[in-house]
């Protein structure tokens, strides 16, 4: 029995969620997000909220009743209020800086590493050594945040890298003589 699934998803005023069969759309003033709901469950709209509930009484209808208002959920919060994830750049001459669509990343390679900022995520840098990722999409906010930090992860003996803000690093201990 879901615990997740049960509680149904509220709709923010300046929220506009539409059901066409199965995809669910939902519309604020950060933009569109769309979701195609699986066959498993039912969605309806009554009264300023979302509601989901199992087709079947199998396992597999269960599991995805959990998901799909989870995934209604960041849907309608993206949108109304949005995701950011916080990077922060460890290490002596590491820094990033954007320019027009593209951030520069110097992290202690012979070369300067050029990301292309995709259109429907926003990237900050308000140091040189701290990013913010920010958009509506948290599964893709969250990807371009790992894909970032995946040019030079956190290393557990100086710490240097691109970890997360609320990441912590475990140090180890050097070399003994």
């Amino acid at each position: 029995m879901s615990r997740i699934g049960k509680h149904p998803v509220l709709v923010p005023s300046g929220v506009e969620v539409l059901l066409f069969g199965q995809t669910l759309t939902a519309k604020g003033r950060l933009g569109t997000l769309s979701l195609v709901v699986s066959n498993e469950v039912n969605a309806s709209i009554a009264g300023g909220t979302v509601t989901i509930a199992p087709k079947s009484d199998t396992k597999q209808s269960r599991a995805m009743w959990g998901t799909t208002r989870a995934l209604v959920n960041n849907m309608v919060t993206g949108v109304s209020t949005g995701f950011s994830v916080n990077l922060e750049i460890t290490g002596v001459g590491y820094r990033a800086q954007v320019q027009g669509d593209t951030l520069n990343l110097q992290l202690g390679y012979s070369h300067d590493i050029p990301f292309p900022i995709p259109g429907d995520v926003r990237i900050a840098c308000e140091r040189p050594t701290v990013i913010t990722v920010s958009g509506a999409d948290r599964q893709r906010v969250g990807q371009i945040a790992a894909e970032i930090r995946s040019y030079r992860p956190p290393e557990p003996y100086k710490g240097k890298g691109i970890r997360y803000a609320s990441e912590t690093v475990r140090r180890k201990e050097g070399k003994k003589k």
